[in-house]
């Protein structure tokens, strides 16, 4: 491309994408174009009040994008990377002089017996939205089989007891695996006061889903009129469709300045991104700050400047309890839980904090492009674990050239 400005697209409207194309905004020589298969903002962190029927999970993206960011409601079916350029469904292509990868995630494939007929998912919006009437079409009294031990799993379990439903959360093995045992202990209590019936344990992973039952592992079978799925995460074949690299799941391997191994043309951020094939754990904490890393690798380029490498690390997690309780689980820069937690209502104020907080940094940063700087810290984390996998740091795209 020609001319004086220099064409930035970002495909994908999460929150790491959303940060990127915020912050790209500071210069007024780049023309900010973002890519999204929807027309409002997703805020994923409340897809389980969605299922519960509290909340619509979107926002306008008018609250959070930056006015000189272009939206284009499309999704993304190819990358010519040699071309510089994005296929779109709609068959039109959009160009680039940079691109920032940050597709995100949504559901894995169940690989149980059943699931995929008879199990509804809840990892994207659409899927949310396809679950709420059919619960609403069941009977307060009918069984709700919750699959998955995670932060999703139990914040749907909490939501959907609290409207008077029978729930059952089946763990597939720990309850919350992240949690320091003491927070894993206050869930478990919460849960229960819920009226949640929690499997746990080698023998709770599920076998097989049927329309009116889930199969575990150790013979039992219990009774479920909606099954809800929320055991891990996928992402989208569009990089390793395009013949970049990508790790076993599907993240675009980037260095640690998150620049494909490929085309340092080419940026990734949030789920999609595995810097080092050492990706940080999927999580809106995570996203965020990504997306910051990866705008700031853009301009450094578009400045004629060497990008800094990432800085990632980690609060802990929080998890809502329903709407009147829940949990900060603290952890180390290093993403490890640590003794400390704060629960109960001050624990339930805290999530709905962060949640509010989410849309405020966004909003911030396209009010004031370049404000946010939560992805400046902790390099000493960062370096610990790239130490604890290999003995010496990843080349960057230059080294390796």
């Amino acid at each position: 491309m020609s001319g004086k400005h220099t064409e930035v697209l970002v495909i994908g409207g999460g929150y790491a994408g959303v940060m990127a194309a915020n912050r790209l905004t500071q210069r007024a020589d780049v023309d900010v174009t973002l890519v999204n298969p929807r027309p409002d903002f997703v805020h994923r962190v409340r897809l389980h009040q969605l299922a519960g029927g509290t909340d619509p999970a979107v926002v306008a993206y008018r609250e959070v994008l930056a006015e000189g960011v272009r939206l284009v409601v499309d999704s993304a079916i190819r990358i010519d990377a040699a071309g510089r350029a994005v296929e779109l469904a709609s068959g039109t292509t959009a160009g680039y002089d940079h691109l920032i990868y940050a597709v995100g995630s949504g559901s894995a494939d169940p690989g149980v017996p059943g699931a995929a007929e008879f199990a509804h998912p809840l990892a994207t919006f659409e899927e949310a939205a396809r679950l709420r009437p059919v619960l609403e079409a069941a009977s307060p009294q009918a069984p709700v089989v919750v699959v998955g031990g995670g932060p999703t799993g139990i914040e749907t379990a909490a939501e959907l007891a609290g409207e008077g439903r029978a729930v059952t959360l089946v763990c597939g093995g720990v309850l919350g695996p992240y949690l320091h045992a003491r927070g894993r202990r206050a869930v478990a209590r919460r849960l229960a006061a819920l009226g949640v019936s929690v499997v746990d344990g080698p023998g709770s992973r599920v076998t097989e889903v049927t329309a009116g039952a889930v199969r575990l592992a150790d013979g039992r079978e219990l009774p479920s009129e909606v099954t809800v799925w929320s055991v891990g995460f996928g992402v989208p074949d569009l990089a390793a469709r395009s013949g970049l690299r990508t790790d076993a799941l599907g993240r675009l391997l980037t260095d640690e300045t998150l620049t494909s191994l490929d085309d340092e043309r080419i940026v990734a951020a949030g789920d999609s991104a595995a810097p080092s094939n050492l990706p940080p754990r999927m999580s809106c904490q995570a996203a965020i700050p990504l997306g910051a890393r990866a705008a700031d690798t853009v301009l450094s380029r578009i400045a004629g400047e060497r990008p800094g490498n990432l800085s990632q690390g980690f609060a802990g997690q929080c998890i809502s309890l329903g709407r009147h309780d829940g949990i900060f689980q603290f952890a180390s820069k290093a993403d490890e839980a640590v003794w400390f937690h704060i629960d109960g209502r001050l624990g339930a104020k805290l999530k709905e904090l962060v949640c509010k907080g989410i849309l405020k940094h966004l909003a911030g940063e396209a009010r004031k492009p370049g404000g946010y700087t939560m992805h400046q810290s902790s390099v000493a984390a960062r370096h610990e674990l790239l130490a604890a996998a290999r003995p010496e740091a990843p080349a960057t795209v230059e080294q390796a050239a």
